[in-house]
């Protein structure tokens, strides 16, 4: 995966729309266009191989509209340029985090010392739980 390319491909094709949004603002909530809509194709993206682009695909199936375009909005603060710049960010990130291919996992044994571990504490709590029952003796 090539960040820089990533990012210049996300600034160069995403489309911005505005619109009014609500929440916190007073009057200022009724007059300015604050909320960030980020569009971006994902025949555009780049920097990415086939196989991150396909994880892309699926991981982010949810945001994905029928034409193709991953969508995303942003309306947290109060200023139009501030939106814009954290739509930006979290296209990148959401992008970035859904193309990363895990690592396989390696499959371990626990060692000697966790069994007994496992296996004192074990005995401590049925200890405990034995103590707890009363004895009655019958003459």
């Amino acid at each position: 995966m090539n960040i820089n390319l990533l990012q210049q491909s996300i600034l160069s094709f995403a489309e911005a729309t505005f619109s009014r949004s609500g929440g916190p603002g007073g009057q200022n909530v009724n007059k300015v266009n604050t909320k960030v809509t980020l569009k971006l194709r994902l025949n555009e993206i780049g920097g990415l191989c086939e196989t991150e682009l396909e994880r892309v695909k699926t991981l982010l199936n949810n945001r994905i509209t029928s034409e193709g375009e991953i969508l995303l909005t942003s309306d947290e603060e109060r200023s139009q340029r501030i939106n814009l710049e954290r739509a930006y960010f979290r296209m990148e990130s959401l992008i970035t985090a859904a193309a990363r291919i895990p690592k396989k996992r390696k499959p371990t044994k626990p060692s000697k010392a966790a069994k007994e571990k496992r296996l004192q504490a074990k005995k401590r709590q049925a200890q405990k739980k034995a103590d707890r029952t009363i004895v009655t003796i019958y003459r």
